[in-house]
């Protein structure tokens, strides 16, 4: 399995590319000049950084508020910064894992390439050798950072109607609280 791995990521962060209603979004990593995109859906960058916060708060809680885990982001680390251009899609991610390492105290993140078995059912033991991993370890201040981001990037989308709270279009949307009037 091909890993691309950043021990310290300079940057680590979601993003998107394209207008409201038609945005791809991707994860980025970037060390030095090297850079890294991989593509993924809306709702697993929400979930990432859901799953973020509560890793770290949980960190925070057993700890006693002793592990280095800030409760909020450090205004250094706040990035509102556009993805390093130009994104190259390595691959398209399917899963994705999250770990706490108390040894280092970095939070690891694990992008696996989507394959044919995230839609149908995979044989126990069957591993796919030629699929790719992003795998990026980085402190627990830079994942509050990650996670606040890629919350305001999914919010920045088109505004919800306020009868329906399904997307509106430019142009409004049938909205099925109105019985497929516009909205």
């Amino acid at each position: 399995m091909p890993v691309i791995s950043y021990e310290l990521p300079d940057r680590f962060v979601a993003g998107t590319v394209g207008r409201p209603g038609e945005r791809s979004f991707y994860l980025q990593a970037r060390e030095g000049r090297r850079v890294t995109s991989v593509g993924l859906e809306k709702f697993q960058v929400t979930l990432l950084a859901e799953r973020l916060e509560e890793l770290l708060d949980e960190i925070l809680r057993r700890s006693g508020g002793t592990a280095p885990v800030p409760a909020v982001t450090p205004t250094e680390l706040q990035d509102d910064g556009p993805l390093d251009q130009p994104v190259e899609e390595e691959f398209r991610v399917g899963t994705m894992a999250l770990a706490w390492d108390p040894e280092d105290e970095r939070v690891i993140i694990e992008a696996q390439e989507v394959t044919e078995a995230d839609d149908q059912e995979a044989e126990v033991g069957e591993d796919d050798p030629a699929i790719a991993v992003l795998r990026v370890r980085i402190t627990a201040a830079q994942a509050r950072a990650f996670a606040e981001r890629a919350l305001k990037v999914v919010a920045a989308g088109r505004p919800p109607c306020p009868l329906c709270g399904l997307p509106l279009d430019a142009g409004g949307h049938i909205c099925p609280r109105q019985n497929g009037h516009m909205a």
